[in-house]
C-alpha cells in the first residue's frame, strides 16, 4: 500500500471513530433523566421477555413490532455501541436503548400493552413504567 492508501485508510478509520463517539455521546445525552442503569439491569431478563411478547403481539402496530425485533437483535449481538466488557457503561448503553424503546412502544401501543405482557412482579412493572416515562403506577 502506498502513502496515499494509508492516508485514505487512516482518514476513513478516524471518520468512523468520530461517528462512533458522536453516537455514544448522543445516546448518553439523550437518556431519560430518571433512568437508573442499576434498576434496568436488574430487570433485564423480564424486560427481554416483555419485548419479545410485545414484538409477537399482533395488536401492537406493525412498525413497533419491527422496531422491537430489531432491538432484540441488537441486544443479542455481541457487538454494541459501547462494548459490554467496559465496566458500568458497557451495559448502560443497552439499558438506555431499552428505556428509549419502551417510551416509543408506550407512545404507539399504549401503557396497557406493557401491563398486559409484563412477566415479572408488580414492583418490577412499576419500575418499567418509570423507565417508559409513564407517570403513576
Amino acid at each position: 500500500m502506498d502513502g496515499s492508501g494509508w492516508t485514505w485508510l487512516i482518514a476513513v478509520g478516524g471518520g468512523l471513530l468520530l461517528v462512533w463517539l458522536a453516537l455514544v455521546a448522543a445516546l448518553w445525552l439523550g437518556r431519560p433523566d430518571d433512568v437508573r442503569v442499576r434498576d434496568a439491569l436488574r430487570l433485564l431478563p423480564d424486560l427481554v421477555r416483555l419485548l419479545r411478547r410485545l414484538a409477537a403481539d399482533p395488536s401492537v402496530p406493525r412498525g413497533v413490532r419491527i422496531r422491537l425485533w430489531l432491538l432484540l437483535g441488537y441486544l443479542a449481538l455481541p457487538l454494541d455501541l459501547v462494548p459490554d466488557f467496559i465496566p458500568v457503561i458497557g451495559y448502560a448503553d443497552d439499558a438506555v436503548i431499552v428505556a428509549l424503546a419502551l417510551r416509543s412502544v408506550t407512545r404507539h401501543a399504549g401503557a396497557e400493552a406493557l401491563s398486559r405482557h409484563w412477566p415479572g412482579s408488580p414492583e418490577g412493572l412499576a419500575a418499567v413504567r418509570r423507565l417508559a416515562g409513564i407517570s403513576g403506577t
